[in-house]
């Protein structure tokens, strides 16, 4: 069996089958291109392309279009096009085309010699329409635009046929080849196919294919006054370049019989067209006409602004293609809609620059430390790892004054409780170096900030450890003040305050951009770095212990003017015990415990789980084939699953008590993890788990309403 490698996923096993991976489910589009290459269609051939339009630049769920298409190419040693849908020239640019190659280059694919564009057909796709006329299946109409409309009828009611539809072929060739001499204004005449106008399907109701627009193309300049409508060019540009699979986001379903008729009646190679659901990310939109919006009002700083949910936008603020990659395969391929939270994509880029980012010190509102007892003009050079867990990185030397930094929020004076950073009286440990003590606040004297304080510091205590082995619950990060690297730091947050934006707006009847969050970007001048950023990449990538993960600003950063964008925080287990106990914020240092009937209402805050903890849960739509009891077992019921790919799994639940006949199972559709290490029992090898909920004897299995397909993602 050959060996191919695809970005981010390591190495399959490809087999006349499909692509063998154990790790990863096969979806309904793999399970559809599995049935082709038994039957033999297409040759054993698989050629996809990835069309996008140029007219903006491409966002996240562009992400997932070009990682399905590419992907699906590499997994069946096929080839993958990039092909450009310029189509509609009067919204689109050179630089949409360039931004596009970047993007998908940077995410790790190559079209290789494969770059098209609609445009190169266009002299082909004009004779094509002609020849539709002379079969009888196209015919110029002149109703304007909003007669149209009005004769297109309804989902209710049939469509009016215009009162041109029965032109004459000679007529209609006539009128045809003068629109496209220029003879006629724009919007004066169109040319339509002739299908159905009582067609159920509104796109089958004589749709136009050919419109006139006087305006200069980026490839072809003036040599068209006509341009061919996307649901024409598409189907015939798949079929010049034999593309077997085309793949298309839901929104085409009702396109795909106008898709095929035009593939039918001008005899032509016939591409299969398969749609899937498109990304909707939470707190975010992909709309590029609205983005396009954002940018033109100048609500953000350009197409590649970090709070931009493009891929541009998303690079400069630090993800990296692997973490996106990893993302897109994760959230799977459906066949409905659905809203994908937008902490998975932030768990996954978390979790590759947890692996990848060198640790550094960053204080972003500095707070004086003087330490009293520490030699005046004394500087120590502490070696520090870049990575704890990762000695290949190297490490890096870090000075150590009489004056440091720490973090204002390092410091409170009257402190609550489990408050384990510094305050007066409390020791606590300054990362890789000594413990100190707060001894002393010094304030403004009219608005009463802090701003210094004195400390000492404990010798022997030097690289955070003490003789005595006594422990301090804080360790802080800092730099020293006589050495520190001055930077500005934007700390980014999701561009929206509510999770789904389109149905707030239908909801409330406001604009989205009455749900622009104000805080989306804070900018932070005068923050202190350790002096090792300097020598790095400066448009590296960084996690700046204790804050986050941050990456230099490919705008902004210049020499001797550093400027960091935040790309996503780590986890504050501080926060989450604020958040939890609300209560304890305002308790006065020294308040001593509660009494006994009190701590009863409200008991210690137990751990948490986060989303990064639930994303890593692979939860699918699965399908109950078959059902039965497990001999020897009084607990286990024996299911046959299926959950979209090319095998239905084996899996054992203990559910037998709530179901004592096993049969009632067969048909539900259930929520399954597949993502568990199989596990081998002695009735067999069990491959998932089947999610259920209850008490003591009382468990049901989760039940999914309405019809989605096994192997849909939930979320």
């Amino acid at each position: 069996m050959a060996k191919l490698r695809y970005p981010g996923t390591g190495t399959r096993e490809a087999t006349p089958e499909g692509p063998a991976d154990t790790a990863k489910p096969v979806d309904f589009i793999r399970a559809i291109i599995n049935e082709h290459m038994k039957s033999g269609k297409y040759d054993g051939r698989v050629n996809t392309r990835f069309p996008p339009e140029p007219n903006g630049y491409l966002h996240i769920g562009h992400a997932k279009s070009i990682c399905l298409n590419f992907g699906i190419a590499a997994d069946y040693h096929g080839i993958c096009n990039l092909r450009f849908d310029d189509t509609n020239p009067s919204k689109e640019d050179q630089e949409y085309i360039d931004s596009i190659m970047e993007d998908v280059r940077w995410l790790g694919f190559d079209w290789e010699e494969r770059m098209y564009y609609a445009s190169d057909y266009f002299e082909k796709t004009y004779h094509l329409a002609e020849e539709l006329i002379r079969k009888g299946l196209a015919y110029v109409c002149d109703l304007s635009a909003e007669e149209t409309r009005q004769y297109r009828g309804t989902l209710t009611e049939p469509g009016r046929e215009s009162p041109y539809r029965n032109r004459g072929v000679e007529e209609n060739l006539d009128l045809f080849r003068r629109m496209r001499a220029g003879e006629f204004p724009d919007g004066a005449r169109v040319l339509r196919a002739k299908i159905d106008m009582a067609s159920p399907n509104l796109n089958m109701r004589d749709p136009i294919i050919y419109r006139i627009l006087r305006s200069t193309h980026h490839r072809t300049g003036d040599d068209w006054c006509i341009y061919p409508m996307y649901d024409y060019a598409h189907p015939i540009s798949d079929s010049l370049e034999k593309i077997t699979h085309s793949i298309c986001t839901l929104e085409f379903e009702d396109h795909r019989p106008l898709y095929d008729w035009f593939l039918d009646k001008l005899d032509m190679y016939r591409s299969q067209q398969i749609e899937f659901a498109r990304l909707n990310l939470s707190y975010t939109m992909m709309s590029k006409r609205r983005l396009l919006e954002l940018v033109q009002l100048g609500i953000v700083n350009g197409w590649d602004d970090p709070r931009m949910p493009t891929i541009a936008g998303l690079r400069r603020r630090g993800y990296t293609p692997e973490a996106i990659r990893r993302f897109c395969e994760r959230i799977g391929v459906a066949k409905k809609d659905s809203m994908v939270d937008m902490a998975l994509l932030e768990f996954h880029i978390r979790e590759d620059l947890n692996e990848r980012a060198p640790r550094v010190m960053a204080v972003l509102e500095p707070l004086k430390v003087i330490i009293e007892n520490y030699p005046e003009h004394r500087t120590e050079v502490f070696e520090i790892p870049y990575h704890p867990d990762d000695a290949s990185m190297g490490s890096r030397k870090v000075p150590f004054s009489r004056t440091l930094y720490i973090d204002h929020d390092d410091f409170m004076e009257n402190p609550p409780p489990r408050f384990f950073r510094l305050s007066p009286g409390s020791e606590v440990r300054l990362r890789g170096a000594y413990f100190i003590t707060c001894t002393d606040v010094e304030k403004d004297p009219d608005t009463g900030r802090v701003t210094a304080l004195r400390c000492t510091y404990d010798p022997a205590s030097r690289g955070g450890d003490t003789p005595d082995g006594r422990k301090v619950k804080g360790t802080l990060h800092w730099v020293s003040a006589a050495h520190a690297v001055p930077a500005e730091v934007r700390l980014y947050e999701r561009l929206f305050t509510v999770e789904n934006i389109g149905a707030e707006c239908e909801r409330t009847g406001k604009d989205y951009k009455e749900f622009l969050n104000p805080r989306s970007v804070v900018t932070l001048k005068g923050c202190m770095l350790e002096p090792s950023v300097q020598s790095a990449d400066p448009l590296g990538r960084f996690q700046f212990e204790r804050l986050g993960y941050f990456c230099g600003d490919s705008r902004g950063t210049m020499p001797g003017a550093l400027v960091f964008n935040r790309t996503v925080t780590l986890r504050d287990s501080w926060a989450k015990i604020e958040k939890a106990a609300p209560e304890l914020q305002d308790a006065p240092k020294g308040a001593g415990k509660k009494p006994p009937a009190q701590e009863n209402r409200h008991p210690a805050v137990q751990p948490e789980v986060t989303i990064d903890d639930f994303a890593r849960l692979d939860l699918r739509v699965g399908s109950i084939l078959e059902a039965g009891t497990v001999d020897g077992s009084d607990k286990l019921v024996s299911l046959k699953v299926d959950v979209g790919e090319h095998r239905p799994r084996q899996i054992f639940a203990g559910i037998r008590q709530a179901y004592p006949d096993p049969a009632t199972l067969i048909g539900k559709k259930v929520v399954v993890v597949v993502n568990l290490k199989p596990r081998k029992m002695k009735f067999g090898t069990s491959e998932g788990m089947i999610l259920a909920g209850g008490s003591g004897d009382c468990w049901r299995i989760c039940t999914l309403d309405g019809e989605p397909e096994p192997g849909d993602r939930v979320s």
